[in-house]
């Protein structure tokens, strides 16, 4: 499998710990910042880093940011500055923008530029992501104990159509599922075709599990791990 390419805009606080946490996995990394001392500070983990401004579009064309998987835009305290690189990034065919935003009403503009996902994070949430970027099917995880996981996670292509009894989930991988989370197309005002989660809480041995679908199940970590890996 190839790496994922991921690219992280802004060393602060959560773009540093992004990238310390994202050097365990198994990815290729290009970090910017304009601040040589920020750079500094991660060059000893990661050997792509660039000094530059990312607001200046020249130079973000120069660096042929389309062909990465992920960008995170880490620079939420300046509020002009990742607006302006969202927009620019969009315009020139970034596949997927994460934007760090400082409040509700950043975030909702950046969502209108062209942000494909805003976050507010701190330090936990950093190395949430980055696991997160590299383990794509898992959508989230809660910590029940040092062995068992609540985790949300995308239906395997192995078990699209088949039932939750004929899934043998249970049987084949000791994991419950415990709720279905699907998505339901409906119509708009305007006539288009747009889709709403529904969840089925209490889901029965005969619910079928589709393509698209996400599934909530609980076990031993060991077994999770096993399972995410289908």
């Amino acid at each position: 499998m190839a790496k994922k390419q991921i690219a992280v805009i802004g060393l602060g606080k959560f773009g540093s710990n992004l990238v310390k946490s994202l050097s365990k996995e198994n990815c290729d990394i290009l970090a910017i910042d304009i601040s040589e001392e920020k750079v500094k500070d991660v060059s000893d983990i990661i050997n792509n880093i660039i000094v530059a401004d990312a607001t200046d579009e020249k130079i973000l064309e120069k660096l042929n940011l389309k062909s990465m998987d992920d960008i995170i835009i880490s620079i939420g305290n300046n509020l002009e500055a990742s607006i302006l690189i969202t927009m620019i990034l969009k315009n020139l065919g970034a596949k997927k923008l994460i934007v760090k935003a400082n409040s509700i009403l950043h975030a909702k503009i950046l969502l209108k530029v062209g942000a494909d996902k805003t976050i507010f994070p701190e330090k936990d949430e950093a190395e949430k992501l980055a696991k997160s970027l590299i383990s794509s099917n898992i959508l989230e995880t809660i910590t029940f104990s040092e062995n068992y996981s609540l985790i949300d996670i995308k239906v395997p292509k192995l078990l699209y159509n088949k039932s939750i009894l004929d899934s043998q989930i249970r049987n084949k991988y000791k994991l419950n599922i415990v709720a279905i989370k699907k998505k339901i197309p409906f119509l708009t005002e305007n006539g288009e075709t747009d889709f709403k989660e529904d969840i089925n809480i209490l889901p029965s041995s005969s619910d079928i599990l589709e393509e698209g679908d996400s599934i909530f199940i609980i076990g031993y970590k060991d077994d999770i791990i096993k399972f995410k890996n289908l």
